[in-house]
């Protein structure tokens, strides 16, 4: 399916996002480790998480929808039961790499994940590594592709250094890790911290030491139950970011977002935006802060003129859904703007840096492709055009938010990815175009 988005006069008004994904997956994951009931508010209903919902029912939990809220009735840390002849995860990546920590620790049970023709193309080789080490097996076709089969065990603690900053795998060494006598994660960068945020508001053993530029030493230890009945979930600072970026672009846009997670370890689209002179103000958390909760604040946005910058190695794994967006503001800025150390960005829905510098180019830009990200050279606009989604969700988004910034819109082929994510971008862009 297609979609034009015609070029915006301006954005203003306020608006709620979608709930956050991120918290969204692990709120129930969490829930069905649970022994007691689990109120979840502000769950996001969209395809990735409904894939989660359905993942955890098929593991015996129940899962209670009302109008405001869920309550999922879990099974407890040890005791998850397959109801199916496999798990399907859809196209939802984030579940993919979490549940098998869990999977892990059912001594004696085989799991199966399968999911959509995106996800049996994405590796598993990263979650296969550490959890074989702890005396799992992992079965995956052709050594490293889904779909795979965990096979639960006895485990052993480990420590285990990240050879690739990732918070899907920190978070799934961490899960395997709450049956053991301790098992260390060490990262080379700070990523994501929901996962450990989550665990201590549960109650589970845990220790964090380390700081935001070295990096984290996480330990987990041997956990009987979770101590976890509530939670709220703030708005997803990464689909606020296309907003976000359609606002600073847009001339005339002014508007507020309400109630957006601003945890430190997801806001680095918001420092690189702060460095780029763009207009956007909010409460952030200080960057290095930990606890048990999630910050949450407004975020004004403004349009504004804006200059090109450099993303570096580091900043990658606090910001990398929204690295699209950069090439994006990039094109607007004045200057080049680069972004190096972002491989990881190849193993995303799609190759992200391939299809972002094609699509972005086919609308006029001026970008260059590099093994590990890209260089855009700011031109000041877009004309616009058509851009294939790929059906990735952050690709179509990103053609969306173009349309709204170029001269003469843009056309996006295959809108119905964003059904991932966010499937009333559209009409939150209508409100505010009002």
């Amino acid at each position: 399916m297609n979609a034009r988005f015609q070029p915006a006069d301006s954005l203003r008004g306020r608006l709620r996002v979608p709930a956050d994904k991120s918290i969204s997956h692990r709120g129930a994951l969490f829930a069905a480790m649970a022994a007691e009931p689990v109120r979840i508010r502000n769950y996001l209903q969209a395809a990735d998480t409904r894939s989660t919902l359905t993942a955890v029912s098929e593991l015996g939990a129940i899962v209670q929808e009302g109008p405001d809220e869920l309550v999922i009735r879990g099974v407890g840390l040890r005791h998850a039961q397959l109801q199916a002849d496999r798990i399907d995860v859809g196209n939802a990546g984030t579940l993919m790499r979490l549940l098998p920590g869990w999977l892990a620790v059912q001594q004696g049970d085989a799991f199966t994940l399968d999911g959509d023709d995106s996800i049996r193309r994405r590796p598993v080789d990263r979650i296969a590594e550490p959890l074989e080490l702890m005396g799992a097996r992992i079965d995956a076709r052709d050594g490293r592709f889904p779909p795979f089969t965990v096979h639960g065990a006895a485990l052993a603690g480990i420590e285990y250094p990240l050879p690739v900053a990732s918070a899907q795998v920190k978070s799934c060494v961490l899960l395997a890790g709450l049956v053991t006598d301790g098992t260390t994660v060490v990262e080379p960068v700070a990523t994501r911290d929901h996962t450990e945020r989550m665990l201590l508001r549960a109650g589970a053993p845990l220790e964090r030491l380390g700081d935001p530029v070295a990096g984290y030493r996480t330990t987990v230890g041997n956990a009987d139950e979770f101590e976890f009945d509530e939670l709220d979930v703030p708005g997803d600072l990464s689909s606020a970011a296309f907003l976000i970026a359609a606002g600073v672009l847009v001339k005339g846009s002014r508007f507020v977002l309400e109630g957006v997670g601003v945890n430190w370890t997801r806001a680095g689209f918001l420092r690189i935006l702060e460095r780029m002179g763009a207009i956007v103000l909010c409460d952030a958390e200080r960057v290095g802060e930990f606890g048990a909760s999630e910050p949450v604040s407004d975020i004004d946005v403004s349009a504004g003129p804006i200059e090109g910058t450099i993303v570096e190695r580091d900043e990658v794994p606090l910001a990398i859904d929204e690295l699209p967006l950069v090439a994006l503001l990039g094109c607007f800025a004045e200057g080049e703007t680069i972004v190096r150390g972002a491989g990881e960005l190849r193993v995303k829905e799609s190759d992200r840096i391939a299809t972002v510098v094609d699509g972005l180019r086919g609308l006029g830009a001026e970008i260059e492709a590099a093994p590990d990200g890209f260089v855009v050279h700011g031109t000041g606009g877009l004309r616009g055009g058509r851009l294939d989604a790929h059906g990735d969700h952050r690709l179509a988004l990103l053609g969306a938010v173009a349309g709204l910034a170029s001269s003469d819109g843009v056309e996006v082929v295959g809108i119905e990815a964003a059904e991932v994510s966010y499937p009333s971008f559209a009409a939150d862009v209508a409100t505010l175009a009002a």
